[in-house]
Order: structure tokens, then sequence, then C-alpha cells
């Protein structure tokens, strides 16, 4: 029986090799981002295996407080009004990564509890085959017409960090700003007459399927379809305007394996790490020239100078506030 054991002990050992080191990330999913090249990249120039993991920010969030008497996870990743909130809570600790310095003010904690990976620019990604007979919606005021009944998809603002990013972008567009939301409450409430469809967490592939045909995303997401899926999709900068966003990151806490956390966030911020991101369509945090190759596949800088940016702190401040006002006036 014993030399049994041992030899089922063996062949899964054989089957299942050990890690030098492992780490947990969360909300770092393969078809955001392009996580998937991340994760892979990480794995063969550091030997450290992250599994994949589906949060999104408010999950994460949720997740880092319910274990903050014994953490699991080593890093996370946010949207940046997550973030800030993460380094407020105390589950996060202060930790500069090599080329901590080259992040621009604003898009960083100074003790480094959180700073941004890369930015991304909210807008339309929309599967044009999935239309049908309607046309390529130019402005969110657009998707409150008939013809787009059924088609339109965004994250719950509630929860998801990118609905909320969507909701700062509408709330601007129809004259609000981060003390009034009461521009974006009354799109949404005329959006829900027209049967829109409100995942809690990223919803690529369904965009993909056809299964939205439009949804409020983020640029990178928009050109990876458009470059690497088979099917017809474009990225859409709103007519009204956008917002332009940074994703961040930070060590837990009390991490098990804070080292592991550590070299995992010193390469996402080395040369290296960043320009995996470019590859993605992102724009880096730091000041990394995107490939020509890559800059080729965006729209005109023209287009983006609609983009802006926010005062972050302030978005971090208001996302409660508007997240009950939605959960209350709309859902």
């Amino acid at each position: 029986m014993k030399r049994t054991l041992f030899a089922l002990a063996m062949t899964m050992a054989a089957v299942v090799p050990a890690k030098a080191e492992d780490a947990v990330c969360y909300n770092c999913p393969p078809q955001w981002a392009d996580w998937a090249s991340m994760l892979e990249a990480i794995n063969e120039k550091l030997g450290i295996a992250m599994p994949h993991d589906n949060k999104n920010s408010g999950q994460t969030l949720s997740q880092l407080l319910a274990e903050k008497a014994a953490p699991v996870a080593d890093v996370a990743y946010y949207g940046v009004t997550t973030g800030i909130k993460a380094g407020n809570e105390g589950v996060v600790t202060a930790y500069k990564p090599a080329g901590f310095d080259d992040i621009p003010e604003g898009l960083k904690d100074p003790e480094g509890k959180w700073f941004a990976v890369h930015y991304g620019t909210l807008g339309l990604f929309v599967n044009v085959d999935a239309l049908g007979d309607a046309p390529v919606p130019q402005c969110f005021a657009d998707l409150k017409k008939p013809e787009y009944r059924g088609m339109v998809g965004y994250l719950d603002p509630s929860s998801a960090f990118v609905g909320y990013a969507g909701a700062v972008a509408v709330n601007l567009a129809f004259g609000g700003d981060l003390e009034n939301f009461d521009p974006a409450i009354s799109y949404f409430k005329e959006l829900a007459e027209n049967d829109p469809i409100v995942p809690k967490q990223t919803s690529f592939a369904r965009v993909v399927s056809g299964e939205i045909p439009i949804l409020f995303d983020y640029d990178f997401n928009a050109y990876r379809g458009k470059y690497e899926e088979d099917g017809n999709f474009e990225f859409v900068l709103p007519c009204e305007g956008s917002v332009r966003v940074p994703y961040v990151m930070s060590l837990v806490a009390g991490a098990p394996h804070e080292e592991a956390g550590r070299k995992v966030l010193d390469f996402i911020l080395s040369d290296e790490g960043q320009a995996i991101w470019t590859n993605a369509y992102l724009q880096p945090s730091r000041p990394v020239e995107l490939p020509a190759e890559v800059a080729a596949k965006f729209l005109p800088a023209s287009d983006y100078e609609r983009a802006v940016a926010v005062d972050y702190a302030h978005m971090e401040r208001a996302q409660a506030g508007f997240g009950e006002r939605y959960l209350n006036e709309v859902k």
C-alpha cells in the first residue's frame, strides 16, 4: 500500500511540476488587456506562475477587504478609483517598483500604494456585422435610437470600473461634472428603455460572438477585436467626447508571496513589460514610445483630442454616491 501511494505521489509530481515561485493576482483576466500574454511572459521570464482571475475591480476590492486578516492575493489590478480606495482601506502596502519615478504625477500614490501600469480610452466597441441594417453609431446619443434596441451593452457601473468610467464619460459628454451626475442618470434611464445588456464582468467574447453588438469599452479591446478576430469590428470615440483612464496595480498588504509579487510588479513596469501592453494596443504608463506598426492601428490623434483626463481622486470620491444613485434610480 505504501509503495502504491509513493508511486502515485511520484506520478502526480511528474504530471504537475513544482514552480520555483507562484503568486496570485486578483483581476487579471486573459481576455482583458491581453493579460494572457503578460501572464505568459511573467511565467517565462520570472518562473512565476499566476492563475487567470476574472474578477472585476469592485469584486477585487471586496475580496481584499474580506481577506484582510488572511490575504490570499499578492498583487491586484483595477481601475484607478478602486486602487485609490484600496490604498485608503489599508488592504495594500507601499511599494515602488523600478520605473516608478517615470510615471507622471497624479497617476500614482506618492508612497507607492498604487500606480498606473497603462491607459485606455473609453468608447464604443462595435461588431459591425451584428448591427444588421443599422449604421455604426458615432455618438453616445445615437444609442437611444430605436434601431439599436437590445444591441447596446455596458458593464454594471455600480460594480465594474469600466462601467463607472463609461458613466463618467457620458456625464461629461452631456454637461455634468464630478459633483453633478444628473446627466448620466438621465441618460441611463433613457437608455434603459432601449433594453440594454448590463453584464458585471468583461464581455469581449460576447461582442465577438455578436451577442452584444455595441459595448461601452476601451479602445484596446476594440482594436484587439478589429485586428485579431475574424469579423468586422470598429472602435468609435463618441462625437461628444470621452475620458482617458489609467489602470493601476498594488502590492497586497500581508501578501503570502510578497517577494514574488514585488518581482511581478517590477517586470510589469520594466521596458519589456510595458512593451507587452503596447502589443495589446494599450498606452503604457511610463513614457515608452508605441511601436510604429501599433500606433498606425489607432484612430487619428485628432480623434483622441476629444478624450480628456479627469481628477481621478475626485472621481474615486464620487464613485460610491453615483453607484447608489444608479442602483436606486436606474437599475
